[in-house]
């Protein structure tokens, strides 16, 4: 498989299409492999657009969202970024190749340690790993320009709106199935957010995500 030709045909067919037309975006999604972040599995599908199994009922997302959240993120130079669920690590590397360093923090222990791996192979060195749950908020690491979560989450955590600086902005998918709303949260002024919905799509919740309250009659 012409590995160049099938990612070329990814971004072209699948992502522009979706309005995703950030030349610095397009340009990182060929830079940043996304099949070496992919488990050897499921090589075979990494430009496939779909979700993949990573094990623990965990999933990359599909090209698409990743490359529509790393457009809303607009990561800067200087940007100090938090995700929440490390994953495969390749949203990581995308994160990582643009800001000064990103905190990255995942639920599963082997998960964790397979994308260090990853990031040491292709020379990422401005990535801080932890393995923690990161569902309801997350605490010793500072505030941030940029702050992605990578799973769902019914309600959106306010614990997070406090961590971003002024002029950040925070992704992430919110709500409850079938239909989930892609949001992004900006930091207009201390205390003061911003929220734009920006897309339908849905995606597995975070382990251990907030629900909202239910009603018993």
């Amino acid at each position: 498989m012409d590995n160049e030709q099938v990612r070329f045909n990814m971004i072209e067919q699948q992502i522009r299409p979706w309005e995703v037309l950030d030349p610095k975006v397009l340009d990182l999604l060929h830079k940043v492999k996304r099949e070496d972040f992919t488990p050897a599995l499921y090589q075979s599908l990494a430009f496939v657009d779909m979700e993949i199994p990573l094990g623990h009922g965990e999933t990359m997302w599909a090209p698409v969202i990743e490359a529509r959240a790393l457009q809303a993120a607009r990561v800067q130079p200087a940007d100090r970024v938090l995700e929440i669920g490390t994953g495969s690590g390749y949203f990581t590397a995308l994160l990582a190749s643009q800001a000064e360093y990103v905190v990255t923090v995942e639920l599963h222990a082997d998960l964790r340690d397979e994308a260090e791996k990853r990031f040491h192979a292709h020379g990422l060195r401005n990535i801080q790993t932890r393995r923690g749950d990161g569902a309801r908020g997350w605490a010793g690491d500072g505030t941030f320009d940029v702050i992605v979560l990578t799973g769902s989450v019914p309600l959106l955590p306010e614990a997070y709106l406090k961590l971003l600086n002024p002029g950040g902005r925070l992704f992430a998918i919110v709500g409850e199935g079938p239909a989930m709303t892609a949001t992004l949260v900006t930091c207009v002024s201390p205390g003061v957010c911003r929220h734009d919905s920006l897309f339908e799509t849905a995606s597995k919740a975070l382990v251990n995500a907030a629900e909202p309250e239910r009603f018993v009659f």
